[in-house]
Parts: C-alpha cells; structure tokens; sequence
C-alpha cells in the first residue's frame, strides 16, 4: 500500500479508489503512524482515532481549495500522509523534519498552524467570512475535539458562528464525553436522513408553503419546529449545539468510512452552520493505545509488539514527578492546599495529589483563563491555590494572573510545568517566553530551580509567602542531586556557586550546570569565573548584582528564555538604575520561533549549553 502513498498526487488517487477499498488505506495508514510514532514518539492515539474520519473528509472535499482546520493538531498524522508527506514522515517532529502540528510553511494542505487547543471554530469562522468577502466558494471545515470543545474560546466562536450564519461545517470528534449516549443504528440512521437531500428539500418547501398559509402559517410553522426539536433531542444530543444555532447532525460511528462518506456528502450541499456529531475510539487500531489512551496521547519511542514505553538511560524522577509528590507531602499538613489544572493532570503531576485529595483537585477542562481566576476566588477565602500549567499554555491567562491574582495580591502559586525548551513539540509547546511575560508584574515573586532539591524549596517557599507566586521547571528527567529537608529561601537572595575575579556568569534554571562546566574550562584557560544562580527572576538580588558588576566589570547572563524583557534584560535595567556600566553580554534564545528538535539539539544550536558558552565568553575575554 505504500505505492499509494507514493504517488504525486495522492488525494487525486483516494478519490479514485472504489469505496470498499477505502478501509485498506485506513490499515495502511494505521501502520506507518504506529511505526514512525514507536521510533520518534509523538502523539499516538488521537491521531489514530481519526484515520477513517481523515479518509472521508479528503475524499469529500477538495483540499487545499476547500479548507480543513484541524484543532491543536495532534490528530494530523493522517492528514499529513495523504497530502504528500509519506517520503519525510520519517522525520516526524525530528530536528529540521517535519512538524508534529498542521504548520502552513510545510504544506499547501495545513490552512492554519496549531498546537493550541480550541482554535479552530475561530479560526474556520473566519475563513468563511473572508470567503464570502472575496465572493468565492470554497467549503471551510473545522474538526474540534471534544475536550477542546471545553475551553470558553470554542463556545465564543459557535456563539458567534451562530449569529452570522456562515456557510461552514464543524467536527465535533468525540471520544470520550458522555454527550453522546444514543449512539447506534437508529441514532446514525436518523442523522444521515436529516441530511438528505430529499429531507432538506421537503423541509425547506414545508416552511415556504406554511410562511404563505394566511393567518395560521407562522404558528404552524413554530409548532413543526418544536416538533423536530423534540424528536431530536429524544434521538439526538444536539439541543445544546441547536442553541446557538447550527443545524445538529449526528452522532455518527466515526470508523465506518462510507457511512461517514454519505454523511459529509449530505452535509456538503447544506447551507448555513453545520455541527456534525462523530463518535471515535481513541488509540483505535493499537490494542495498548485503546486500553490506556492517556499514556499513548504524548508518548515516546515505545516497542512496538509491547507497547511498553522506552525508558531514558538516566534513574532520576522527571520534574514533574518531584512536583507532584512533594505537593502531597506539603497539603498532609497544610489543609489549606487545593491543586488547579486545566485538563492535564497526568502530565503535571497531580494525579496522585488527586487521589490523595479528590476533594481539593479542581480539573477545570482546557479553560486556563478560568483556571486562574477560580484559584483567585478561593484564595480570598483562605485557601492556597496552585495552578499547574504548562509555561506555553499559561500564556494564555496573562490578563487574569494580572488583574484577578496579582492585582489583589492573592496567594496563589503557578507551577510552570515544561519552562523553557521542550523539545519535540517545537514552537507551540516550548515555555521560552514566561520570563518576559511575568517578571513585570507587580507584587508577584518569580522563581527559577536550577535542580529539583531547590524545586522543593520553591514549592516550600510559596506555601510560605501570602502573595502570588511563580516557579517554572524544565521538562524532563532532574539531576538526581541529594534532597535536604525543605525550608523557605528567602525571597530576593541570590546564591554565589564559584568565585572568579574575570568576570562573572548570572545562570538562571538549568543553565546554572552548564554555566559551571563552562567556567571549568575556561579556567583550564586562564580566566577564572565566577558563576551566581539568581535564584529570583523576581525581585533580584540588586546588591549582589552591583557588588559581582564593580569587582569584575564584565557580567554575562544566561537563560532559556528570549532575551527580549527575560531576565538579561532585568540585569540590564537594574545596572543602568544603579548608573553601574560593566561590559555585559546577554545569552538566550533570538527574536524568533524556536524549530522542535531535542533539547540537547536545541541547546547546542542556539548556544545554551556549556561549549556555547565558553565560545561566546571567550571572544569576550580574549578581546579583553
């Protein structure tokens, strides 16, 4: 079957191909996405909850003319193989291969780049009202999951969608809500004669004929509405989406192929917002990713015939690990303790904290902004909220971290999960911006580990601390360094890690390690310096900084982070507010989006680990 992958146009070969033969590709499919997934890992089991999904719209619609906006992207495997990208699939979310998210630079085929979820009602809506500007007549069609479906943005964009009554069609694929408990054969049967031709036909001649009966025909009319209303929402759970104004089709079996066909062949020729139910399996087609699809929703390389994952050379807990045991230990004696995540318990580390406490987890579904404002609410009445968020999807919260928590100086603590670069993701997921977009906030205090002992002591720290507080960690395994009891730091005091009179290094998180190696060598050099963990983004520690800046008169700073308002910069506006003037050079991500690879990769590219930054220095030095 790779030969159909193979060919230059393989959207133009799955049109040709008898219907019956549709569910080989399905298999095909299937097996490249398991394989390649197994090697380079990535996000398994939505994408192949669609693959027969994927097959319909394709063979319904005319890509690129016709435009498929996928929502966050994990379920684009499918899509990417049947628009030309079979032959780089291997490269999936590998160091300058392809991308593990729809990405318009890549294809022709991916209208809209994702990787954030509950984008695509928005982002469809307006794609149709650009349409309708430019008098074409292309169809836009959204697919949105249902967790996605969960965040305030997708309900705005229906909301929306419904007034302006655009032409376009939303996916609801659901695989896990319990919206819809009359799936089966008279529900699906229901579904495709709504969308007949003869059914829509009738039903538009019917509201003509009673518009123009005198006197009665407006009531009669209102009455057949409440009718088909009814038997909708007997047959149907589509009241809700009815609401705001679509017209409800489904639910529908999502792996019958040329069910979903006739379906979206139906759907096609209707006017107006359409929202069309499809019920799927995550992880379908890959027994270990059916039983357990939370852990084959991200996952790395794993074996293929066992589908256990592979485990990394090192024996220290990831990061995520260490948050979440350590929370359990600090709310055993602190009741006022509440955990807030926003749809990911597994992968920040609260599921054991919610077992251990189910009545102070609080899982808010993919809503970060009302994640941050429900902490805010209970820590006016005493509690101590902490909302853990990935860096990347707390961005999307700025306006109530700054109004709703810090604003009032509310003691609540944000754990940013994945702080800095995380690798395959690429620039959607990497937290490399969380430096500049917090650090300016008044009364929030802003925290750095550089190793998972003083990951512990943060937390301690913000238990401690009645105001708004902030800590961000890296994804991945720790250091494996000794734990010591914890204790708060305090706040504002920076640690001095090596002496050194040549100048002196500002490492912040876990670029303090490679700061040290650096400063090895180039001691073995000649040049001695000095390395300082700031410990604080924010406040700094001002009156180390100006002492290290007067006695060596060259300070460099280090941080994964972008430069532009990330701690270098903080560096640079307390010296010039001291009117201190030493040399300094600033390293940390450019003014651009980082490209997925590995974080080792990364690093070395954009010189943050130890080599690239004793080539930087020691220009510096040498020149000096």
């Amino acid at each position: 079957m790779s030969n159909f992958f193979e060919n230059s146009d393989p959207l133009e070969a799955l049109k040709a191909l008898p219907v019956d033969e549709l569910p080989n590709v399905a298999d095909a499919i299937r097996k490249i996405i398991i394989e390649t997934v197994s090697l380079n890992g990535g996000h398994l089991a939505s994408s192949l909850g669609v693959v027969e999904l994927t097959i319909a719209l394709h063979r319904v619609f005319n890509s690129p003319e016709d435009k498929i906006v996928w929502d966050v992207g994990h379920q684009a495997y499918a899509h990417k193989l049947l628009t030309g990208r079979y032959s780089k699939f291997h490269t999936l979310r590998q160091l300058d291969g392809i991308s593990g998210f729809p990405k318009r630079k890549e294809s022709k085929h991916d209208c809209f780049d994702v990787g954030h979820s509950s984008t695509s009602i928005s982002a469809a809506l307006g794609m149709a009202a650009a349409r309708d500007a430019n008098r074409t007549d292309e169809k836009i069609v959204a697919i949105i999951g249902d967790g996605s479906l969960t965040a305030g943005l997708a309900f705005e964009a229906l909301n929306q969608a419904g007034h302006l009554k655009k032409d376009m069609i939303v996916i609801l694929n659901d695989n896990e809500m319990s919206i819809s408990p009359n799936v089966g054969a008279l529900s699906a049967f229901f579904s495709r004669q709504l969308t007949s031709d003869f059914f829509v036909r009738m039903k538009r001649e019917t509201e003509n004929f009673l518009d123009h009966v005198p006197k009665i025909g407006r009531d009669l009319r209102r009455f057949a509405k409440k009718a088909e209303e009814a038997v909708k929402g007997f047959l149907t759970p589509g009241m809700l989406f009815e609401a705001f104004g679509f017209d409800y089709v489904g639910p529908l079996k999502g792996h019958k192929i040329d069910e979903l066909i006739e379906m979206l062949e139906n759907v096609k020729r209707m006017d107006g917002p359409i929202l069309v139910h499809v019920v799927t399996k995550k992880g379908k087609g890959y027994m270990p990713a059916e039983a357990n699809p939370p852990v084959y929703h991200g996952v790395g390389p794993f074996d293929l015939v066992t589908g256990e994952v592979k485990k990394t050379k090192t024996d220290a807990p990831s990061y995520t690990k260490i948050f979440g045991d350590t929370l359990v230990d600090l709310a055993e004696t602190d009741p006022r303790i509440v955990a807030v995540s926003a749809a990911m318990p597994d992968g920040t580390g609260l599921k054991r904290f919610a077992e251990r406490f189910p009545d102070r987890f609080f899982d808010v579904g993919i809503a970060e902004q009302h994640a941050v404002t429900f902490a805010a609410g209970m820590a006016t009445r005493g509690l101590k909220p902490v909302c853990a968020i990935y860096s990347t999807f707390l961005q999307r919260a700025y306006d109530n971290i700054l109004h709703d928590v810090c604003l009032q100086d509310l003691p609540v603590t944000f754990a940013l999960d994945r702080g800095g670069l995380v690798g395959a993701d690429g620039p959607t997921h990497h937290g490399v911006f969380d430096h500049s977009y917090l650090r300016h906030i008044p009364n929030l205090v802003f925290m750095v580990p550089r190793d998972e002992n003083q990951l512990r002591l943060a937390m301690k720290t913000a238990q401690n601390h009645e105001g708004p507080f902030a800590f961000r960690y890296p994804r991945g395994s720790a250091c494996g360094v000794n734990i010591s009891p914890m204790r708060p730091i305090p706040i504002g005091q920076a640690e001095k890690l090596r002496e050194g009179g040549d100048g002196s290094i500002f490492a912040v998180g876990v670029t303090v390690k490679e700061a040290l190696l650096a400063a090895e060598i180039l001691a073995k050099e000649g040049f001695e310096l000095a390395v300082i963990d700031p410990v604080y983004i924010k406040p700094l520690d001002r009156a180390l900084l100006k002492s290290e800046a007067e006695n060596t008169g060259f300070v460099i700073t280090v941080e994964e982070n972008v430069l532009q308002g990330g701690f270098g910069s903080a560096v640079l506006e307390s010296l010039a507010s001291d009117r201190l003037t030493p040399q300094v050079m600033t390293i940390g991500l450019p003014d651009c989006f980082v490209e997925q690879g590995s974080q080792k990769e990364l690093r070395a590219r954009y010189g943050l680990d130890a080599q690239g930054i004793v080539q930087k220095v020691r220009e510096i030095l040498v020149k000096n």
